[in-house]
């Protein structure tokens, strides 16, 4: 099928490949019909959950009991306002938290729980996290709110030389830092990116703006911590419970703030976890493996979508690794020496990201099975600039030429 596909759509040069051949290529029976970088549809997106009859198609959701729609920061809230309730030992603090947060993750959970337990700080990362660490070394849960991604690094020292060491250096007291949750919104959201600070007299302090970043290779590469990222408003609420009342070491949970408001769909109001460490499949398929996590998910499955209308019979699976540090390894090598093939999708820079840790892993662990080069989409090694944001960042048509590319191997 694939190869009487081929004869009829003309292949550029190996040098053409390299600048989104298929994608763009005007001598292609659907070129014309090609309409790849439209704005997802999340009301439309088979990977929400637009009724709590499609809870069974998720392992670890309720399958009983009453459900409500919500979009993400309203899930992340009622995640929140469970595990206040379930536990005295959980506590909630951060810059403007009090008030609801720049994203109104914590609205009215101050109101409801006093101040004692959830409350304002200081201007001050490394405070924040600091006073965390001391806080979950006396038995407390401190979930605390780095108000945007790009603002943890004063925080390093803490994250990486005390927080992620602590139940090593512990050993055999079994002490540890379990419960201790740092949540930070991060990505791209298309008007967040680095701008030159606006013009203003000598003493008035002004500095450029940065609200887009994705740091989790950052902190992947340090053992200690857990690196959770959710696709969606049940997946926020189910992993971020986890996070809070199960897990026995501190969690890094990451937000994609474009998310927070765009991806809607049921979430049960039960109390929930799912499990840290292990990946979804969120569609199988035999042809080739797309392994991805977060927002850049939406646009793997509208790329699969375009090339399986386009061949019929091609099969892509596509798998969700929710957890980016410790990750599913063995999941994703069973998919990949099913198919044969694999890409690696994120949003973060593609140098020394997560893309080359798994391409990695799967040569070491299934080389043998391969049939092509594993492929890895990130966004470009920049930084990133507000009027280029939505060119950085992998976008569907990006997606579907690597699909294209790869199976053609």
């Amino acid at each position: 099928m694939r190869q009487a596909l081929k004869s009829k759509i003309p292949r550029p040069s190996f040098t053409q490949c390299q600048y989104r051949s298929y994608a763009s290529s005007n001598g292609a029976q659907f070129a014309k019909a090609r309409k790849l970088n439209v704005p997802i549809d999340f009301a439309k997106s088979s990977l929400l959950h637009h009724s709590s009859k499609t809870f069974a198609s998720t392992p670890g959701l309720p399958q009983k009991g009453s459900s409500k729609r919500l979009n993400l920061y309203q899930s992340v809230n009622s995640a929140l306002r469970t595990a206040l309730a379930e536990s005295s030992k959980v506590l909630c603090f951060g810059e403007d938290v009090a008030f609801g947060g720049v994203f109104r993750c914590t609205m009215n959970l101050q109101s409801e729980f006093g101040p004692d337990r959830v409350f304002n700080t200081p201007i001050t990362e490394q405070g924040i996290v600091g006073a965390a660490i001391g806080m979950a070394a006396e038995g407390a849960k401190p979930v605390v709110e780095i108000q945007f991604a790009d603002y943890v690094f004063p925080a390093f020292d803490q994250i990486v030389n005390e927080a992620s060491k602590f139940r090593y250096r512990e050993g055999a007291t079994g002490a540890n830092l379990g419960g201790m949750v740092i949540r930070m919104p991060c990505g791209g959201v298309g008007h967040g990116a680095l701008s030159e600070p606006a013009p203003s007299p000598w003493y008035i302090v002004t500095y450029a703006r940065y609200h887009t970043q994705s740091p989790e290779s950052l902190f992947g590469h340090v053992p200690g911590f857990k690196v959770v990222m959710p696709r969606s408003p049940s997946q926020a609420k189910g992993l971020l419970l986890s996070a809070i009342l199960e897990s026995k070491d501190p969690v890094i949970f990451m937000e994609p703030k474009i998310l927070y408001r765009a991806a809607v769909e049921e979430v049960p109001d039960a109390l929930y976890t799912l499990p840290i460490g292990d990946a979804e499949v969120l569609k199988t398929g035999t042809d080739l493996s797309i392994i991805s996590y977060g927002r850049p998910l939406y646009n793997c499955m509208a790329a699969i979508e375009a090339v399986e209308k386009e061949l019929p019979g091609t099969s892509i699976e596509l798998i969700d690794l929710r957890t980016i540090y410790p990750w599913d390894r063995p999941k994703i090598i069973s998919s990949v020496a099913k198919t044969g093939r694999a890409i690696v999708v994120h949003e973060s820079m593609v140098n020394y990201g997560v893309g080359a840790e798994v391409a990695a892993t799967i040569q070491e662990q299934a080389f043998l099975r391969l049939k092509a080069p594993v492929k890895r989409l990130g966004g470009w090694t920049t930084h990133t600039g507000l009027q280029w944001e939505k060119l950085i960042f992998p976008d569907i048509a990006r997606i579907y030429d690597a699909i294209h590319e790869t199976l053609d191997y």
